[in-house]
């Protein structure tokens, strides 16, 4: 199997990616002062199997605006190890970091994405056209789309960096998007199997079974399941992730198309605790959660909320913090679409999905400062949001001489509850547990107290209008633009006066709501002398306000009544400009592109804090803006048939424009670098396939990230290396059975982090402090995976 690129900047990123792995990052913590093509326009370039079972990527000659796309393909996920998030290809690309505190990228509390100095908070994402919402921690309006789908069942992933992609139906997509294609049923009957292994007990199941076409008019379907289990490297416990997927194709006549979709997800996992600088420095990388599985970690946690610690523990300056008895997420999802793709004639098409998504989850932790009835001086508090939303997505698209226009609404209704409540956990005498300890992944039922209570209700309904024009064959011009409606109303609003103290209930009975009538969008790409392109790009976009449970994200709701009502008269939606350059040639040999941006984002919404750090008083603030130039360069060479080495470079002074004053004085923020990004990232990787054989190393180098706003406490640069290699013993494409009973069968091994360094993940989970003062015992870090081993058996039948 040789693996065959033309010409394209895309193509060189999908070089990178075709081989690509989850990327890890390393610490050694130090004390330091283009445009969106249309939804309904063919894609930008093209990621597909070649006859002999490589990957054609071809890009130039295409009629499409590409110039900020990249898409990653079904042979491209299919290099990572089984089950893993692709977000972890899309992560080679340049100016793109993607972090996990396991290598397979599946953790929810852990994972973490940034496209040109936006996290995921900031990134549309969808499936299919359906909307995923904004990917956090505790999704108040959607999920993630490794719950929304199962890896195996991923097409593709289109990347639109920084600007357009005014078709999305998002409304927080500051930072670009990513739309999930999900694999359509074959047309011929068969099953595929996958069977993964690896480090610390990591075990991986996929089975999907083909049905084919039934009858003369293609009807066909698939249905999967697969189950994830993986211990923690460190301290006890681990996840199980199960999840069945269905699909079901009705073509209508030629071009014409019903489908149906269902996801149904089950998450149990144990997370590792948020480290400090503090933690680390004084007590080493593996302290976590006092949980083993046994009777000793519960005792060890009662221990500490009545002062006695593990040896060591009293050096930190925070020691009751560093270690709690247990952290957990608990999650299901059932989510569902009906689409229909109609050619209404052959200029017109007219797409519409209808869609519906259920959640209910319970996200725990145990408290030393919350006790429990009848004398415990612990108990589990578990925040228990649950989702329950639906919506129609509707486009039509419309060729007309040299125009391929497009126009589509989008509107959703989403119902966000977002409880608290503690539940009761026994007492420790004499070194004896009087009474049973709760199992962190049970569900959690009849509870003590209610800690905080809100009810959300959003009604959202966007629209926009596209033109893609072709004067002559070799230039695109794009114009379009987005319109947001969006109205947030929350009731109910309950706060427990004796956990938090007299400091009035939590804003109720209020509402906010995001107009943006025209949120433009303008694009030009070139083709000229057959391998060469310019392009630029330039874009408006806006978020709308974010929700969440009392205190726990920059939502203007999760405040205090009177802190809503004293900032409701200036809050702002969060908005930005981008603007975009860049230049590409590519040839058989090699590729090279020069891509450069320019962000202005405004009205930056941040909550301030004061007080105590367990029960702060809490308020959110418009803070000023944040101004982004970037500029990244890659170049991809190919030698040899099979050989590619490619390199690229990013960098990105991502500054904030304004200090930030509250009731602690002002902080010097002005100028300093965005928290968590890195200005400066380094990619290389060489691949090389022959024969059945494909094999590549990967190096990677990422700059030093600020942990405080501030920025004088950073995690310096570090390097970090992986590799793999498959053996495709007998591919589908091959078009005969091995062994009377395979039409396919591939062998693969994959090794991440081959030199084990330690190193940070995640960074700014929970937040970030203001000043390196603060920053040392802030717990705010999740480090990534020591060095990990991991195998993979897959056959087609």
């Amino acid at each position: 199997m040789v693996r065959k690129v033309l010409v394209g900047w895309q193509a060189s990123y999908a070089v990178l990616a075709a081989l690509a792995v989850a990327p890890t990052v390393a610490m050694a913590a130090d004390n330091a002062g283009g445009a969106a093509q249309s939804e309904s326009s063919p894609a930008a370039s093209e990621v597909q199997a070649s006859d002999d079972g490589g990957v054609v990527i071809s890009v130039l000659g295409r009629k499409a605006v590409h110039a900020t796309k990249v898409s990653i393909g079904r042979v491209l996920i299919d290099d990572l190890p089984s089950g893993a998030n692709p977000m972890a290809a899309i992560s080679v690309s340049p100016g793109v970091s993607f972090q996990s505190a396991d290598p397979q990228g599946i953790s929810t509390w852990a994972s973490q994405i940034f496209i040109h100095g936006f996290d995921q908070r900031a990134v549309g994402m969808t499936l299919d056209e359906m909307p995923l919402g904004e990917m956090t921690y505790r999704n108040y309006n959607g999920l993630s789309p490794m719950q929304a789908v199962t890896s195996e069942n991923v097409a593709g992933v289109d990347m639109v960096q920084s600007a357009g992609a005014e078709s999305v139906a998002a409304t927080n997509n500051l930072g670009g998007a990513l739309t999930y294609t999900s694999l359509d049923p074959s047309h011929v009957m068969g099953a595929s199997v996958t069977q993964g292994f690896g480090s610390y007990s990591n075990f991986h199941t996929f089975v999907r079974l083909d049905s084919g076409d039934l009858n003369s008019t293609g009807t066909r379907f698939y249905a999967s399941y697969m189950r994830n289990t993986q211990d923690k490297w460190k301290s006890g416990g681990g996840s199980t992730a199960q999840q069945v997927n269905f699909k079901i194709v009705q073509p209508l006549g030629s071009d014409s198309s019903l489908t149906a979709f269902f996801n149904w997800n089950d998450l149990h996992e144990l997370v590792y605790q948020d480290m400090s600088p503090d933690i680390l420095n004084t007590l080493g990388n593996n302290i976590d959660y006092y949980y083993n599985g046994k009777a000793s970690g519960y005792i060890a946690a009662y221990n500490a909320a009545q002062g006695i610690f593990p040896a060591g523990y009293e050096k930190l300056k925070a020691p009751l913090d560093a270690s709690y008895y247990d952290g957990a997420t608990n999650q299901s999802d059932v989510m569902g679409y009906l689409k229909a793709d109609i050619a209404v004639t052959d200029r017109l098409r007219w797409v519409t999905t209808a869609y519906g998504h259920g959640e209910e989850s319970q996200t725990t932790w145990t408290s030393p400062y919350f006790g429990s009835p009848g004398g415990s001086l612990l108990s589990e508090l578990v925040k228990e949001p649950s989702i329950r939303r639906f919506g129609v997505v509707s486009r039509v698209s419309y060729e007309v001489a040299k125009h391929h226009l497009g126009m589509g609404v989008w509107y959703e209704n989403n119902h966000y509850r977002s409880p608290m409540n503690a539940y009761a956990l026994p007492a420790v005498v004499n070194g004896v547990i009087q009474g049973g300890v709760l199992n962190p992944l049970d569900r959690f039922v009849n509870p003590f107290a209610n800690i905080f209570d809100q009810t959300y209700n959003t009604n959202t309904f966007t629209a926009f209008v596209q033109d893609d024009y072709h004067p002559v064959h070799n230039l695109t011009l794009h114009a379009g633009f987005k319109s947001i409606l969006s109205t947030t109303s929350v009731d109910k609003g309950y706060l427990n006066q004796g956990y938090y103290g007299a400091i009035g209930n939590i804003a109720s009975g209020v509402s906010l709501t995001t107009a943006e009538a025209f949120l433009p969008h303008f694009g030009a790409d070139w083709t000229f002398l057959g391998h060469h392109e310019l392009f630029f790009d330039i874009s408006k976009n806006a978020r709308t306000y974010a929700q969440s449970g009392f205190k726990l994200s920059s939502s203007p709701f999760a405040v205090t009544q009177a802190a809503f009502d004293q900032m409701s008269g200036s809050i702002k939606p969060e908005t930005d400009w981008t603007y975009a350059v860049g230049y590409r040639y590519g040839s058989k040999l090699f590729d090279v592109s020069i891509y450069a941006y320019h962000t202005d984002f405004s009205n930056r919404l941040q909550q301030i804090t004061s007080g105590s750090s367990i029960n702060p008083v809490s308020t959110v603030a418009n803070v000023g803006g944040v101004t982004m130039n970037g500029v990244e360069g890659l170049l991809s060479v190919r030698p040899l048939t099979g050989l590619s080495i490619t390199n690229s470079i990013s960098y990105n002074h991502g500054v904030y424009n304004d200090n930030i004053v509250d009731q602690n004085g002002v902080h010097q923020i002005k100028g300093k670098q965005v928290v968590n990004y890195p200005r400066l990232m380094y990619k290389a990787r060489v691949g090389y396939d022959i024969g059945k054989l494909s094999f590549y190393v990967d190096e990677s180098r990422t700059g030093w990230r600020n942990y405080d706003y501030q920025g004088q406490y950073r995690v310096p640069g570090y390097w970090m290396t992986n590799l793999g290699v498959q053996w495709h013993i007998r591919k589908p494409s091959d078009g005969e059975t091995f062994a009377q009973v395979f039409k396919g069968l591939t062998l693969s091994f994959n090794l991440n982090n081959v030199t084990n360094k330690t190193y940070v993940a995640t960074m700014g989970e929970v937040g970030n402090p203001m000043s390196g003062a603060e920053a040392y015992t802030y717990q705010s870090m999740i480090l990534g995976m020591p060095r990990s081993a991991f195998g993979t058996i897959k056959a087609d039948f």
